[in-house]
């Protein structure tokens, strides 16, 4: 916990800062090809780890286009191994151009836009020999496969090179799995919430394949006994996820578990979601395989017995104690099911926490950047906030990870505004003094989101805290501002008026702020949600 308040309540590091400089205001530095597309005006040799840094920077904060990509042509200047280009919107040709003549050994291509396919990327990589050799990992979750089910050359097994391959959340078909288990040095595959209907093509690994994740398969047509008969023979086998956040009926985990000497190599196995696992079974079975690191039990009912209790070697994910729970949000920070059903039952934990816990507030972060539009994760995750930061608490944690978590709430109020209880707990978190005070954030759009709140709803109580709110946030509006709020902040004046008896917002402003009282005032059932 320490290491983690020290490294929040430090300053970004300089390499952090220069990134994030250049990134924003790539144009003063670039000149434009006949396309459009920028290219660095000097020939600035970047050392190659900083080049890899940029590009992620870039996707990170949602300035990677056709545009900026551009700047990556140079070859020779920005040198890129290891691209991350997450979520980012680009098309197939700048893809090709800015991206493909690099000797990538790692590509994290997961949910990029709709406009760059599966195949537009086997294809552009295809087209570099060195990258058919040089690419060893790379993720492809949630892309479209487009035409990669119709006869084509761009195929999977055209990357020699590869050890590691994600498709998860792809619409990936039993074709495309015999393709990809001819591949000569896969260790590593992930067949999450694929279209797989047979695994059988996967005894093609069975020397070597040693990481396996088949969370949510939600079209396989195995029995469960032809299923543990095609894993049974992976005798390379490390890692196994055979999870379920959807928790379908099925008994392949509590057959798994009583399989005698089954998968011998196993260090890891996650059975989370899956129901008949007991704490007998799961004892039984890492016994037997003494160099077992990790088991994965939320949602499954087991995981409450000394032994598995997660704080020594063997860790584990699930829900009987803090350090389960921590796990499981780490470890499950991209699977929205199972990051909402570690933050339910957070939220009990947090509710009697009397020490600042910047470690935890760092692991609801996650969950809500992970998922922004997914409202049982941020109504869960609002609430676990105003829990973590309510009272004296939220002077203990640093300003950086306050200032974060405050966008985080603005942004969901903006993504869910008609939902009452999502509102009231940001609105909860919000009327914090310090966050109003030292907390840097975005005030003029906190401002006009609690404007409309205010101007929408009838709760006395909430008005009381959102009027609170809006008097702080007011008085640190430049002038430009408050003329552009006109109309909105005039009917806060006359709520003012009518909740407090004061005409001025001035004078309200003089008083000093309300919000730990009113915070306090409030009962804990009538403003939390029912998760």
């Amino acid at each position: 916990m320490l290491c983690v308040f020290q490294d929040e309540a430090s300053p970004a590091s300089l390499t952090d800062l220069c990134l994030s400089y250049v990134s924003g205001n790539l144009e003063k530095f670039c000149a434009k090809h006949a396309d459009g597309s920028l290219c660095l005006r000097d020939s600035l040799l970047f050392p190659q780890e900083l080049a890899d840094q940029l590009l992620a920077k870039m996707a990170t904060e949602g300035l990677l286009n056709d545009s900026t990509v551009g700047v990556f042509r140079s070859c020779e200047y920005l040198r890129l191994r290891r691209a991350c280009i997450r979520t980012a919107r680009i098309s197939a040709e700048a893809f090709q151009r800015a991206l493909c003549p690099h000797r990538l050994l790692e590509l994290d291509a997961a949910r990029v836009n709709a406009d760059l396919t599966i195949s537009d990327i086997l294809q552009g990589l295809a087209s570099n020999k060195h990258c058919q050799e040089s690419l060893q990992r790379l993720v492809l979750t949630g892309l479209t496969m487009s035409s990669l089910e119709e006869p084509s050359h761009h195929r999977f097994s055209s990357l020699q090179g590869l050890r590691s391959l994600s498709l998860a959340n792809v619409d990936f078909y039993d074709a495309g799995l015999a393709d990809v288990c001819s591949l000569p040095r896969l260790e590593s595959l992930d067949l999450s919430n694929t279209s797989v209907t047979n695994l059988s093509p996967l005894l093609g690994l069975r020397e070597r394949l040693r990481s396996l994740t088949l969370h949510q398969l939600k079209r396989l047509e195995m029995s469960t006994a032809q299923l543990l008969a095609v894993i049974g023979q992976l005798e390379a086998l490390q890692h196994l996820d055979i999870s379920d956040d959807k928790q379908f009926t099925s008994d392949v985990a509590r057959q798994l578990l009583g399989e005698p000497g089954i998968l011998p190599a196993l260090v890891s196995l996650d059975v989370s979601g899956r129901k008949q696992v007991t704490d007998a079974a799961v004892k039984a079975f890492v016994e037997e395989r003494p160099g077992m690191t990790f088991v994965g039990l939320l949602a499954t009912d087991a995981g409450f017995s000394d032994f598995l209790n997660g704080e020594g070697i063997l860790k584990v994910t699930g829900e009987a104690n803090e350090t389960q729970i921590c796990e499981s949000l780490l470890r499950y920070s991209e699977r929205d099911g199972f990051v909402r059903e570690a933050l339910f039952h957070l939220f009990s934990l947090t509710h009697v926490m009397e020490k600042p816990r910047p470690d935890i507030l760092k692991l609801v972060i996650l969950g809500m950047k992970n998922h922004p539009a997914t409202l049982n994760v941020q109504l869960a995750a609002s609430a676990c906030v105003f829990n973590l930061t309510k009272q004296d608490l939220a002077a203990g944690m640093p300003v950086r990870l306050l200032g974060t978590v405050t966008q985080l709430l603005l942004e969901a109020m903006r993504t869910f505004p008609n939902h009452q209880q999502l509102q009231k707990n940001c609105l909860l978190s919000l009327c914090s003094d310090r966050i109003l005070q030292e907390v840097p954030f975005n005030r003029f759009e906190a401002a006009k989101l609690v404007m409309q709140w205010l101007c929408n709803h009838e709760d006395q109580n909430m008005q009381r805290m959102a009027v609170a709110i809006i008097s702080i946030l007011a008085a640190k509006l430049s002038t430009e501002q408050t003329a552009q709020l006109g109309a909105e902040l005039f009917i806060v004046k006359v709520r003012l008026w009518w909740l407090t008896g004061k005409t001025s917002m001035h004078t309200h402003t003089r008083r000093g702020s309300h919000c730990k009282l009113l915070r306090c005032s409030l009962s804990i059932n009538d403003l939390l949600p029912p998760l």
